[in-house]
């Protein structure tokens, strides 16, 4: 992941600031909060600053894939083209939808707070979405998740990463 996010932020650089750079890659599926964190850091951007930003850059698809992303897929599954995507889309979030489904908010909050690969907002959002959780209870998990998330990513790309790149 960060040969990609050093190619994102050596192409952007002088075209962008290093902050709207961060809050770009925060927002895009994968790279997500965990890539923003990391390009922050790449860049040179304070801590606080970085956590804000990448945070903010990382919620902002949140209600968006909450409120519509299951009237979006039903209507692309209509399509010859796109029918299959969005049926491998829907199974990979529903094969990490168990924990989410048991224990809701909570299971939905570490499910986004944990920065491992394939889990954050994008896919939580999209495993509440299909879970038919409500709004009121999503939305909120997925911002504590997106917290628990730019915390330990902080001190990883801050503490950990800092010390290994000076």
């Amino acid at each position: 992941m960060e040969g990609i996010i050093v190619t994102i932020t050596e192409k952007l650089a002088g075209i962008l600031s290093s902050e709207v750079i961060a809050f770009l890659i925060s927002m895009v599926p994968v790279l997500e909060l965990r890539g923003g964190m990391i390009a922050a850091k790449l860049m040179e951007i304070p801590l606080l600053k970085a956590m804000w930003i990448c945070a903010l850059g990382n919620l902002v698809p949140v209600p968006f894939i909450l409120l519509f992303i299951t009237p979006i897929f039903t209507w692309l599954k209509k399509t010859k083209l796109f029918r299959p995507l969005v049926e491998k889309l829907e199974k990979r979030a529903m094969d990490k939808a168990d924990q989410v489904e048991r224990y809701e908010f909570w299971g939905l909050m570490f499910f986004v707070g944990i920065p491992l690969p394939m889990t954050g907002a994008w896919t939580g959002s999209l495993i509440a979405a299909m879970l038919n959780m409500r709004f009121r209870k999503a939305f909120p998990a997925v911002l504590c998740g997106i917290c628990l998330a730019d915390l330990i990513m902080s001190i990883v790309s801050y503490g950990l990463l800092g010390l290994l790149l000076g």
